[in-house]
């Protein structure tokens, strides 16, 4: 069980309740630890929300065990964990695995390897995933591992979290570097989405890295957060993704040549920046090789 120590600063006093709700825990946290196996303790002594803090007081706050959903079944295939606290983590998703369980994969996505990850050194930990990926897209994603490590991440602005990607895309840029700025929306009918005035504001940063008269290499940060962003935007300047079937051509690559390299955001319990790069995967390299023959 996690626990959580505070004291009490000179400009109280607060209610309990309304001094842990100030240090980023919710309201439905406070009452599972009230009614569940959760507790708050101000000087060692148990006490509810109402109760009155003093200036140099100790809150102690031990949240509820939290429930694990049955119908998630673990899957034992492996995770490839880049960075781990005692509140989240942060692995390298493989291309074609679904970040959380689907109809059509109920029982392989990152969730459930999680799930046997976890077991048995840390059985109370729930994954709940902060950043997500597409199937085909590889690389770095956030997930908590409690329901409260969840809501101090919800908490952020996204323009906290810094992503950054690496693409393979068809033809040469004109322009090396730039802002795409283009509003997305989604086709009616369809899955598709597409540059569209009425669509929502979106926002693409991209550099090229390496290019050749057929094809580039680009390092893309995003903005906003739109669904397809990155495919749609590149498709919109006339670089579709190399593999990308639903924004792009046939081109013989298996899958969707993008990659999260890059995730930068600051740590929500120690305040501590966290930055973590990966290469590409294997893949995506041997691609470049050939692109750049």
């Amino acid at each position: 069980m996690q626990v959580f120590k505070f004291l009490v600063p000179e400009d109280g006093p607060h209610r309990v309740g309304r001094f842990l709700l100030r240090h980023g825990f919710s309201r439905q946290a406070l009452t599972k630890a009230k009614f569940a196996d959760g507790m708050i303790l101000v000087n060692h002594h148990r006490r509810y929300s109402g109760f009155k803090l003093q200036a140099g007081d100790e809150v102690i706050f031990l949240p509820a065990t939290e429930a694990h959903n049955e119908r998630l079944r673990p899957c034992a295939k492996p995770v490839d964990i880049v960075f781990e606290t005692k509140q989240y983590l942060v692995l390298n998703k493989p291309a074609g695995l679904l970040s959380v369980p689907a109809h059509r994969a109920p029982s392989d996505s990152v969730v459930n390897r999680l799930l046997a990850y976890f077991q048995p050194d840390q059985p109370d930990a729930v994954p709940h995933v902060v950043t997500r990926l597409d199937r085909d897209t590889s690389g770095l994603m956030l997930v908590a591992k409690t329901a409260i490590a969840h809501a101090r991440f919800s908490q952020y602005h996204k323009d906290i979290f810094i992503k950054k990607y690496r693409a393979l895309v068809h033809g040469s840029f004109e322009t090396t570097s730039g802002l795409i700025d283009q509003p997305i929306g989604q086709l009616l009918a369809s899955l598709k989405h597409a540059v569209m005035l009425t669509g929502k504001p979106a926002q693409t940063r991209y550099q090229v890295l390496h290019q050749t008269e057929s094809a580039a290499q680009v390092e893309l940060q995003l903005l906003t957060g739109r669904t397809h962003q990155i495919r749609v935007h590149l498709a919109y300047l006339g670089h579709p993704l190399f593999g990308d079937q639903l924004y792009g051509q046939p081109d013989g690559f298996g899958r969707q040549a993008l990659n999260c390299c890059e995730l930068q955001f600051p740590d929500p319990f120690t305040k501590a920046p966290v930055q973590l790069k990966i290469p590409d995967p294997a893949d995506m390299q041997e691609l470049l090789k050939k692109c750049l023959r």
